[in-house]
């Protein structure tokens, strides 16, 4: 009984620091919408505007943080680690809650992944936020290395593909996790999350080694989640791998 409710403690923390609700906190999607075979063209223009907006959003808090971080280093009342700490705190924020930069419903939510059908390797619930949470760290301690390799510059290539990639997670979680698309989250996951992560750790690799191998390990894990969408397509239904025009039910 105490191991359970340990458990259950350890559950709700990993929860909290993801902002993950459970799943009964949502109203499941499949009992307000039903899907027709037809593009929804209304929701790519949102998933492009919506994903480049939150981009364009994040590329100048990489200006305001230069600009911050510039005026610190130049402060001699500042004690030097204060810029590093103050750079840490603000990739963690990044890693962690990306999605307030976004304009999409990014919401965290286990309701999806426990109500679809999955193949019997899938991991269990709480794996997942877990899992996130060693990434983020894994992130902040990659992107400071790159920070401090660049001259404590935000505006550089690696950094921006970074948060490149933090968008495009945020909108394949709109897509899969939100508005359960499983069809159009297929190709999404790959050509997104999952190539995106790819494309990153090659750069942080190239622009100092410790980094990109720090940051591999993320590599591995959305290789194992795009697998383990493509089965959860395959398994409930196999519908189009593109946005579906989704109708309310009572219509």
């Amino acid at each position: 009984m105490n191991q359970s409710k340990n458990s259950g403690i350890v559950e709700q923390f990993v929860n909290t620091v993801m902002g993950v609700k459970p799943g009964n906190q949502q109203q499941s999607p499949s009992t307000l919408i039903a899907p027709i075979q037809e593009l929804d063209i209304k929701a790519v223009l949102v998933y492009t505007i919506g994903t480049t907006l939150q981009i364009l959003v994040m590329i100048l808090v990489l200006l305001g943080m230069e600009k911050l971080v510039m005026f610190i280093d130049n402060n001699s009342s500042l004690p030097s680690w204060f810029s590093t700490l103050l750079t840490g705190l603000f990739f963690a924020l990044l890693s962690i809650r990306s999605r307030i930069f976004s304009l999409l419903d990014n919401t965290r939510s286990r309701q999806t992944y426990d109500q679809v059908i999955r193949p019997r390797w899938s991991p269990p619930p709480l794996v997942f936020p877990i899992v996130w949470m060693i990434i983020a760290v894994l992130r902040v301690i990659s992107s400071v290395l790159v920070w401090q390799q660049m001259n404590h510059q935000f505006l550089v290539l690696p950094l921006i593909l970074f948060v490149v990639h933090l968008a495009l997670g945020d909108t394949w979680n709109t897509i899969f996790t939100v508005e359960r698309r499983l069809g159009a989250a297929v190709p999404v996951v790959i050509l997104g999350p999952w190539l995106s992560a790819v494309v990153v750790t090659a750069v942080y690799w190239q622009t100092n080694p410790i980094a990109g191998m720090t940051l591999s390990f993320s590599c591995v894990w959305l290789t194992v989640a795009a697998v383990l969408v493509f089965r959860i397509w395959q398994l409930n239904g196999s519908e189009p791998l593109y946005p579906l025009k989704l109708i309310p039910v009572d219509q």
